[in-house]
């Protein structure tokens, strides 16, 4: 999730684990606790492009990682607050805990977690909720706002933290009883459309649970379109993107490739832009693809042209929107 999200969720358990006992310095400490992962950000300081993305959200965001951090913090702050009714005891619940959660919620985001690094490199992805989803994140940043107004030991704080973590917690259910339903009207539609594939996967699309993002393909293309929770019928309008592998053979030996095609988990086309070679990784979604289906994609690598691809996460994730973008994004929510 976004770094805010991780900072109010993080307040909130804190003031719930170490509330009474350390007052609002529990959901600072909170909030500092489940934003550990994140510092991993700056591996792009001292990593190339590619590098940098597959060492974003890899070791930091591993149990072993957690489990070191847990305990060497734990021991740290036992000894920095003797005076408190914290024991070591509290201190391990309270910081495994709170980066278990954030290890756990972002699993749910399309990017992937190394949770079993560095035995492991797979990613786990539950392509669940976007990265950015207000309709997640507004009642904890609500409930974080009040918090910190409201004085220890006012009696509406049980009420607020309740709202936050369990208006939250609640939407999250939600989004994984969509993304059931989806991946199961989603496989019947393309078997009655005839349409076989090898690789599949769903996304939610930007900023919502309601419109979801469908890639199904073989190892020559890829299927792509748009489903709402929404819509009334029995098929989809799919669009075909050549996979153009042989464009990339003749530097398939490249190290930028091998991490690139790592890190998209073979979910990648690649095409000829202006005489340059661009990798495509289709997780991330198109450009308003639901308004303009054979949209470009928002993760986009120059391979040719390395030095321009300092953003290649976020910098076409909100291209394209503009008012008359978003009128057709909520017209595709309502369903076809």
């Amino acid at each position: 999730m976004d770094s805010l999200t991780h900072i109010a969720l993080g307040a909130c358990v804190g003031d719930v684990l170490a509330g009474k006992k350390l007052g609002k310095k529990a959901m600072l400490i909170g909030a500092f606790a489940n934003s550990i992962p994140d510092f991993d950000f700056v591996s792009s300081f001292f990593f190339d492009v590619d590098d940098a993305l597959l060492a974003h959200r890899g070791f930091t965001h591993s149990f072993l990682f957690a489990a070191i951090v847990t305990v060497g913090l734990a021991y740290l702050f036992r000894r920095w607050f003797r005076s408190t009714k914290m024991t070591l005891r509290s201190w391990l619940l309270f910081f495994g805990l709170e980066i278990f959660l954030h290890l756990f919620i972002d699993a749910f985001n399309t990017y992937g977690i190394g949770w079993f690094e560095p035995f492991s490199h797979y990613r786990v992805s539950f392509n669940t909720i976007f990265v950015l989803d207000p309709f997640y994140s507004i009642w904890l940043w609500v409930a974080f706002a009040v918090l910190l107004i409201l004085k220890m030991d006012h009696a509406r704080r049980k009420f607020w933290l309740k709202f936050g973590l369990g208006l939250s917690s609640i939407y999250l259910f939600y989004c994984i009883l969509n993304k059931f339903k989806t991946d199961h009207n989603i496989r019947q539609m393309l078997k009655k459309q005839h349409i076989s594939y090898t690789t599949y996967f769903t996304t939610p699309a930007a900023l919502n649970n309601w419109l979801w993002y469908v890639v199904a393909g073989d190892k020559y293309g890829y299927y792509i379109g748009y489903y709402s929770v929404f819509d009334s019928k029995n098929r989809i309008d799919l669009f075909y993107f050549p996979k153009n592998e042989s464009l990339l053979n003749p530097i398939k030996d490249n190290p930028d490739l091998k991490n690139l095609k790592r890190f998209s988990k073979g979910f990648y086309t690649a095409e000829k832009v202006n005489d340059t070679l661009v990798f495509n990784d289709l997780r991330f979604g198109q450009m308003v693809g639901w308004y303009h289906p054979t949209a470009k994609f928002v993760f986009h690598y120059y391979l040719e042209h390395p030095r321009g691809n300092r953003l290649v996460v976020q910098r076409a994730r909100f291209s394209g929107y503009n008012k008359k973008s978003l009128k057709s994004l909520i017209r595709r929510i309502k369903g076809n």
